[in-house]
């Protein structure tokens, strides 16, 4: 089976093979441990094929950022690549993936976050909401682009939540509880 994400990697990182690269390893260890979970629970019924594809996807807007460390030379807010690559995603007709992509920021943004904070994002609801949605949100906790191959311990991947406040422990220790 053909893969989609190798086109669209194609397309939009094609001339910075440098965070090409980065992006295929961060996504590929999402990848790895969304299919894992999957694996260990087939009572969530997940759609595997689907977890795959969207892992794969769900960083595909970071090239539009400004966050230079990692190769990055957009003009948007590193925060805003979950809704630009839903924008990416939605024009290349995948609705179902750019909704991870643009629900995968922290454990979700949520209006009154974006709000608060007056984040540089769309004010509407961004937080996972299919069980898929969530899976990838969740693996996704355990890379960093910083130290790609590093996973993080659950600790680790808590305290790195803390910049998006307590509703986002709340909601990354219950999925502890039902993930691991």
């Amino acid at each position: 089976m053909a893969c989609i994400w190798e086109p669209l990697y194609d397309r939009y990182y094609g001339d910075n093979a440098p965070l090409r690269e980065l992006l295929a390893v961060h996504s590929r260890l999402v990848a790895e441990k969304s299919l894992a979970i999957a694996a260990a629970h087939p009572e969530l019924g997940l759609d595997a094929c689907f977890l795959e594809e969207a892992a794969m996807l769900h960083d595909i807007g970071i090239f539009l950022t400004d966050a230079a460390p990692i190769h990055c030379f957009g003009t948007y807010s590193y925060i805003c690549h979950g809704y630009l690559g839903a924008d990416l995603l939605r024009s290349e007709g995948l609705p179902r993936h750019a909704l991870v992509a643009e629900r995968h920021t922290g454990t979700g943004l949520t209006i009154d976050e974006i709000l608060k904070r007056d984040l540089p994002v769309p004010h509407r609801d961004m937080t996972p909401q299919s069980p898929e949605e969530q899976v990838v949100c969740f693996a996704d906790k355990f890379f960093s682009k910083t130290r790609p191959t590093q996973e993080k311990t659950v600790e680790q991947a808590e305290r790195s939540l803390l910049k998006f406040g307590e509703d986002g422990i709340i909601t990354f220790r219950r999925w502890c509880g039902l993930f691991l």
